[in-house]
């Protein structure tokens, strides 16, 4: 099996790759009121496009693929992507990011095409606070979305809430008690200035330390290991079925064992979701590259890959651009 590191010994074997800058929903932690230009369509990747820089970057020892958005359910045809990159050799693991709207409809056409495991984004259980925060969606279809996956063999089911001040954080404990009656990976994500603008203020952000220490109101945490690589530290607790994950951004840097690259929905390698440094994939597909000058390319971004960013919860940095045109 091939492996290729980067200059700080990194094994890189994993890339997350958004598909869609378009969602179904319209949260206000992640847009601006007045929303956000969609990338054309022309400008997106196409399948073929997206499945020939898996099929070289599995040659390079990418073993792992994370499909994301915007929302990747609403792209047509998803299953024969996944499909096609479960063809691939060398690929072992595929998983998609959702807010879970539409996995009702495609659990089971993903689950047979291929894919592996869904993480769910939801940042509040409650219908009414949930309607509000995605100005307009219906929990209940989520809810469905995500019975319909457990049944389907997508498994761990992963839950991913990301707990703002004055926002959602009375439901730390609420998402905590999940894992108490379910086998789901409850993963907390700290607040990160990703989004709309007017939402992030470093007033409501809440470090892995308080969410922590709320969660464990309901009983003492039990570290647990997980047989997988992944910035989550895993706790659970005792007799639980479920597990908590903390996921710290801000304040505990997992620079030093990241093993990911991120393609955008318009072609774009960026070798660190905190940098701007983007490396353009569309543009030399499209120009006629051969598979050695995509290689290149790729080897170019794992070299480039920074040892850390600079981000913390004390100081200003610069606001980045939505997620949504990164990739979730």
């Amino acid at each position: 099996m091939s492996l290729i590191k980067d200059k700080y010994q990194r094994i890189i074997d994993y890339m997350r790759i958004s598909i869609t800058d378009r969602c179904n929903l319209r949260c206000i932690y992640c847009m601006p009121s007045e929303g956000i230009k969609p990338i054309e369509h022309k400008d997106i990747l196409g399948y073929e496009e997206i499945i020939r820089i898996v099929r070289i970057a599995a040659g390079l020892g990418v073993r792992k693929i994370r499909l994301t958005g915007g929302e990747p359910l609403i792209r047509k045809d998803l299953p024969y992507l996944v499909s096609s990159i479960n063809s691939i050799g060398g690929i072992e693991d595929i998983s998609l990011t959702t807010n879970g709207l539409l996995l009702k409809k495609y659990a089971r056409s993903l689950a047979s095409a291929g894919l592996r495991r869904v993480n769910v984004s939801l940042d509040s259980l409650r219908p009414e606070r949930y309607r509000e925060i995605t100005r307009g969606g219906d929990i209940n279809d989520v809810l469905e979305g995500i019975d319909e996956a457990e049944n389907a063999g997508l498994l761990p089911i992963k839950i991913n809430m990301v707990p703002i001040r004055g926002f959602n954080d009375d439901e730390i404990e609420e998402f905590a008690r999940l894992t108490l009656k379910t086998s789901y990976n409850v993963r907390f994500i700290e607040f990160m200035p990703i989004g709309a603008k007017e939402i992030w203020d470093h007033e409501k952000y809440i470090s892995t330390e308080e969410i922590k220490e709320r969660a464990s109101k309901i009983a003492p945490l039990i570290p647990v290991k997980i047989r997988r690589s992944g910035p989550a530290r895993y706790f659970r607790f005792e007799g639980a079925p479920g597990v908590v994950g903390f996921i710290s951004p801000i304040t505990h840097h997992f620079c030093n064992s990241c093993n990911r690259l991120r393609l955008t929905s318009d072609g774009k390698l960026r070798p660190c979701l905190f940098s701007e440094t983007e490396i353009d994939l569309k543009s030399a597909l499209r120009c006629g590259a051969s598979d050695e000058e995509i290689e290149r390319l790729l080897r170019l971004s794992i070299e480039i890959k920074p040892e850390g960013h600079s981000i913390n919860h004390e100081k200003c940095f610069t606001h980045l651009k939505p997620m949504s045109k990164i990739g979730g």
